[in-house]
């Protein structure tokens, strides 16, 4: 008996709209709307911050993206939220903004002890990579445990950019947010420390991992012999 087939829509990558959402209306919001002459700090902060959740929660529900980062980064803008509604020390904005990726950092390194590194599980999947003709090859060269070893080396390098976002956040977070929250300054700090975060944290990041993908596929081609596109998942090589 056949199992049946799932109604669930693929998942397609909107980089535009994910940055337009969860980065640029927030932020205009928070800098432009903040004053008691428009929304006042409390109904742009909750409008603002509505725009990542909402945006979250309806990939989360449509997409059923069930993984820790994405709940994590619902996570962090609820606490944002929380942060500036009970009018908290904004010392504790920085303090979120570094833990958040240093948790994911930590649950990169934790999952070197288990079966399954994240670096597989994002990277080296067959959703991204042929995996199996990999691993043959792999076993008829006698390269596996090399591979393994590289592997390993690539989720240490992955953590490393999770560590490098948790320093420039706190950074970043005490530098601008100066503020007491509650503020109608706080709002357009926090907006503006949003959009700065972009080209700061994480275009530098989104390098680095464009880089541990490119040292994961030096290896592959090394101990296989393959090009990029003859190890391609099939449905990518057909696009």
């Amino acid at each position: 008996m056949s199992a049946p087939s799932s109604n669930t829509p693929d998942h397609q990558p909107r980089p535009f709209v994910d940055l337009m959402v969860s980065i640029v209306i927030p932020s205009i919001i928070l800098m432009k709307f903040s004053g008691d002459e428009h929304l006042g700090s409390v109904n742009a902060l909750l409008l603002g911050l509505a725009f990542p959740l909402g945006w979250g929660l309806f990939e989360l529900v449509k997409y059923r993206k069930k993984n820790f980062i994405a709940l994590l980064g619902m996570v962090s803008v609820g606490l944002t939220g929380g942060i500036g509604l009970l009018e908290l020390d904004a010392g504790y904005l920085a303090i979120k903004e570094a833990a958040i990726p240093a948790i994911i950092g930590l649950a990169v390194l934790i999952s070197t002890r288990t079966r399954y590194p994240l670096v597989r599980t994002m990277l080296y999947n067959p959703s991204v990579l042929d995996v199996e003709k990999i691993q043959t090859a792999l076993e008829k060269n006698n390269a596996t445990e090399e591979f393994e070893s590289r592997l390993m080396k690539a989720t240490y390098f992955f953590a490393g950019t999770f560590l490098f976002s948790s320093i420039m956040n706190y950074v970043l977070a005490k530098w601008i947010v100066v503020s007491p929250s509650g503020t109608q300054a706080f709002n357009e700090e926090l907006g503006r420390m949003t959009l700065v975060s972009y080209p700061m944290i994480a275009i530098p990041s989104m390098a680095m991992m464009l880089l541990i993908f490119y040292y994961l596929w030096r290896t592959i081609r090394r101990l296989t012999g393959f090009t990029l596109e003859e190890v391609m998942a099939p449905h990518l090589a057909d696009k």
